[in-house]
Order: C-alpha cells, then structure tokens, then sequence
C-alpha cells in the first residue's frame, strides 16, 4: 500500500477562532479513550466486595462530559434535536442493561451484582460519547483537531504494530514477531481504530472533501488504516470496512462526486486489506474449514479461534432460548448458571471440540459475539433495542449524509464497529466501544 506520505499541516489546526474549546478538549481526551487499559495506571478503589477501576480514560471521558456540558450552556441542546430517536433508542437500552441485573438475583441465581453493576455503569459511561461528540463538533468546522489528532494516534498505533510485527518491541504475550500484532490498543480495538482511519480516507477521497481531510491526510489515513487491519488480523473488521465501503459509494454516487477511477482506487485498496487479513489468519481460516469438514484437520484436540467462537455462540443460542424474553442478566451469559445447563447438548453437538474449548468456572469465556451475548443476556426485547438503536442512526446519517461529511463517517465508524463486534462480546469500556458510540453521535450531525 506503499510508504505513509507526510502530510501538511491543514490551515485549520492554525484557524483557532473556528475551532471550539470543547473539539480541543475531545482531540486531547482521544489517545486515551484509544489506548489498552493495561497502560493506564488504576487510579481505582474497592468498594462492596468489587473493585471499581478508575483509569486515565475515565478521567478523559469526564472532560469530555464536561466539555459537553459547558457547549449547553453556551448554545443549548440544538445539535441534539436531529438525533432524538437515536438517544430515545440509546437511552431505552441503558436502561434495559441496568435492569436486567436485577432478572438472577430475582431468580435466586449465584450472580455477583456488584462486578456487573459497575460493569453496567462503565456501559454507560461510554454511552455519553455519543451525545457530547454531537454536542461538541456538530459542524465540519469543529472537527478538525480531533479528526486530525485521530489519523496522528492512529499511525502511531500502526507504526508499533509494525514495530511488534517484526520483533522490535514486546506485545502483551511477550516476544511474538510475525504473528497478528495489538499494537497499544489490543487486538480488537488496533482493528476497529485501524478500521476508523480506513474509512475516514475513504469518505474523504470518495467525496473529494478537503475540509474533513485534504488528500495527503486522507492517503495517510487509508495507508495506515489498511496497515493495521491487516497487522491486527482482524478478520471482522474486514466485514465492517465493507459494509461502510458500500455506504460511502452509495452516498457518494447520490452526491455525482464519485468517479470510476477512485472508485476502483477504493475498492483495490479494500481488496488488499482483505487478502493481507486473510494471510495472516491464514492458520486460523484452514482450522475453521476443517472444522466445517472441507478440510482434515491437520492439528486435532487444539482449540482453534474461529470453530471455538462458533461452540461459544452456539451456547448463547441455547442460553436465549432458555430465557427468550428478557434474556439471564447483563453478564449473566459468562456464569455457570447460565451456560452449565448447555454444556451437554453442547459437547454432543460438538463432539470434536476438545473441552478446553467450551466454558468453565477456570474458563468463563463468554460468548463472544455481541449480538447474540444480546440475545443471551437481554433476550428478544434486548436485541430488539439495539436494532432499532443502529437502524434509528443509519436512518438519520444516510438522511444527513447527503449535504454532511461528519453524518457518513460516523455511519462508515458505526459499520466497521458492527463487523468488529462480531468477534467480541460485551465488554465495556474499550476503545471499540468508544468507536460505537462516536460513531452514533456522528451520524446525528446536520453539516
């Protein structure tokens, strides 16, 4: 994808008159919300038998709160009007997620409230990303800095990425040169940033904006961006790229601002981030086609990646349908109680899977899908409300997208989050998190 260009400094980093205190705070605030808690000291305490984690990105989300709030005073709630069915949507599963931690204890199931409350509360914590950011950049004017200071940390985070590829420096696991890389963010996350620079490119080259990023950024973004996807190995965030691949040339078409040449220029740059992600997890995809019985099986009894993910979510169907309503709790999918009743039908399902591949009191693995650790944990009315909390975004940011920029990036952030989402349960707290609910925000903006 060839070297990184060194971009020129956009006129509008000097323009500080038409850049808000608020989209500076959020600029600065976002290499934390963007970084692995393990390099984050805790600043938290125990508190009720849990221990309730405060980190530096918790410190950032806070400024950005209120940042968010001090933009209120000064101009009021106007920026949030476009997006009410997307906050009615977010607010109605804030609520669900805190509800639910009531469902084990009213069945009288071994559940720890307090770890899952505090989970819960970090849930919405990062909730709050989506209206401050719609509060904060509402216009293409105000998103300069944090747009810019985002492609910066995320070829930094490519930049170690590589670093770690071959050998240089250390990853979590220790010494692992030429393997699938998590840079500072963590394995997911490295994808769903990378994702979130690849697409930016994209919406920028597609609709031949230079006030979101001029062309040398823009090149830097997908060069970058494509770079990590592929270093991170992330096969979802594939599927996400994609998806929101598709949005920015609908958008851009609608718009009669996409030539063929950058169209083929996007789709060939889609493609190599493709085949690099599949030869890097090229064991990984040979495990799963002998899983699937297209191929033998040249490593039996190891537990392989994409056919222990497939046992895991083949137990979150068994989970929900135990309890289809209102699903076993927040969490509640990771405990003994909830996966223990499956674990037979499971095996007999699954008679080749070793047993270190299905979930256990030493291994809680979850079931590392989000969607259907919604179906398990919230039920039908769960998943419902996240559906209608995605369609309720995509509806206003495709609406918005024909005359905003801002709109189609958070509907191109909010599709690579959806695909990387398909390989990680619920897990608050994390930079894919912050993506979703950035991207939400986003796609509610109005120019």
């Amino acid at each position: 994808m060839g070297a990184l260009a060194a971009p020129h400094v956009p006129s509008a980093w000097s323009r500080t008159g038409n850049i808000s205190f608020g989209a500076v705070v959020l600029a600065a605030a976002l290499p934390l919300i963007f970084l692995h808690a393990r390099y984050q000291p805790d600043l938290g305490l125990d508190a009720g038998g849990t221990h309730i984690s405060v980190t530096l990105s918790d410190l950032a989300m806070l400024a950005v709160a209120l940042a968010a709030l001090a933009t209120v005073r000064s101009t009021g709630l106007a920026p949030l009007r476009r997006g009410r069915p997307v906050w009615l949507a977010a607010a109605t599963l804030l609520v669900l997620v805190l509800v639910s931690i009531s469902y084990p204890l009213l069945r009288d199931q071994p559940y720890d409230w307090p770890a899952r409350l505090v989970s819960a509360l970090k849930f919405c914590e990062y909730a709050t990303l989506a209206p401050a950011i719609a509060l904060l950049v509402p216009r293409l004017k105000n998103a300069s800095i944090p747009l810019h200071a985002l492609v910066v940390w995320g070829v930094a985070a490519t930049a170690w990425g590589v670093l770690q590829y071959v050998g240089l420096v250390h990853q979590f696991l220790g010494h692992r040169p030429a393997e699938r890389e998590p840079s500072f963010v963590g394995y997911h996350d490295f994808a769903a940033l990378s994702g979130a620079l690849l697409v930016l490119g994209f919406v920028a080259i597609a609709l031949q904006d230079n006030d979101l990023l001029d062309r040398r950024w823009a090149a830097t973004a997908v060069v970058a961006g494509g770079l990590g996807i592929v270093i991170s190995g992330a096969m979802t965030a594939v599927i996400g790229i994609w998806l929101a691949l598709a949005a920015v040339g609908h958008v851009a078409h609608r718009r009669h601002v996409l030539a063929r040449q950058t169209a083929a220029i996007l789709v060939a740059a889609a493609l190599l981030v493709t085949f690099g992600t599949a030869a890097m997890r090229g064991s990984a995809l040979r495990d799963f086609a002998s899983f699937l019985g297209l191929t033998r099986n040249p490593t039996p009894g190891a537990v392989e990646s994409y056919s222990q993910r497939t046992v895991l979510g083949y137990i979150g169907l068994k989970i929900f349908l135990a309890e289809p309503v209102t699903g076993v709790g927040y969490q509640g999918s990771s405990d003994e109680f909830a996966y223990g009743p499956q674990l037979a039908v499971a095996r007999h399902r699954f008679p080749d899977q070793p047993a270190a591949a299905f979930p256990s009191p030493t291994h809680p693995w979850g079931v590392q899908n989000f969607y259907l650790q919604t179906l398990a944990d919230l039920g039908t009315i769960g998943l419902a409300t996240l559906g209608l909390l995605f369609g309720a975004a995509l509806w206003i940011g495709i609406r918005g997208s024909t005359t905003s920029s801002l709109a189609l990036v958070g509907i191109a952030w909010l599709l690579v989050a959806a695909g990387v989402w398909n390989g990680l349960g619920i897990v608050p707290g994390i930079p894919l998190a912050a993506l979703t609910w950035l991207g939400f925000g986003l796609a509610t903006t109005r120019e």
